[in-house]
């Protein structure tokens, strides 16, 4: 029997679109921004991804879908779209929650600041991940090609991610499909074995 078939489509500006897409960038980040935001983190998160022109931003997702469900996403965005994003769409969907978001952000700068970081040219991988029913359908590989894709639409000569210290498996992935790491960013606060790796290739 053949595979079902994986459609990649635009992200749409709706709520519950916006609650899979924070989901599964928690996931992709290893949980972080649920250590930003707390429990509401898919909720904040939703209604952010619903304004334009910042990093959480719809316009800079892709949807997998497979079996009639998303099945995975992908955002990426250039080093140009990065420097014009706010925060103000995160911190006024945050609510009371922006004190939280605050605090805990200052205690983890170094890593933000690490991972803030995008070079002229360069083409921001933020996040890929697919959900756990759907992996092993090569998923990963369809939304990394569309992002290195959306790199040449941009004029960008390099692709460029975070991935998680720890993370060996995304590791392998992002290794067989060419990327190397190129530094490593400061601890988490209170976590001093972990940290993130920046990876890239030319593309």
């Amino acid at each position: 029997m053949a595979p079902e078939p994986v459609y990649l489509r635009p992200a749409h500006p709706t709520i519950d679109e916006g609650l899979h897409f924070a989901r599964l960038l928690d996931v992709a980040a290893d949980g972080i921004f649920r250590f930003l935001l707390g429990r509401s983190y898919d909720r904040i998160i939703g209604e952010a991804y619903l304004a334009p022109a910042h990093d959480l931003s719809h316009e800079y997702v892709v949807f997998a879908e497979r079996q009639g469900h998303i099945a995975g996403m992908a955002s990426a965005y250039s080093a140009a779209q990065h420097r014009q994003s706010t925060e103000a769409p995160l911190r006024k969907a945050a609510g009371i929650h922006v004190v939280r978001l605050i605090a805990l952000g200052a205690l983890a700068n170094g890593l933000l600041a690490f991972m803030d970081n995008v070079p002229d040219g360069d083409f921001y991988l933020q996040a890929v991940a697919v959900d756990e029913g759907h992996r092993g359908a090569g998923i990963g590989s369809r939304l990394i090609d569309h992002a290195e894709d959306g790199a040449h639409a941009a004029g960008c000569g390099r692709l460029v991610l975070d991935v998680a210290e720890e993370n060996d498996g995304a590791r392998r992935l992002y290794e067989r499909r060419g990327m190397t790491v190129e530094a490593k960013s400061p601890p988490l606060f209170l976590t001093p074995g972990r940290g993130v790796l920046r990876m890239a290739k030319l593309v």
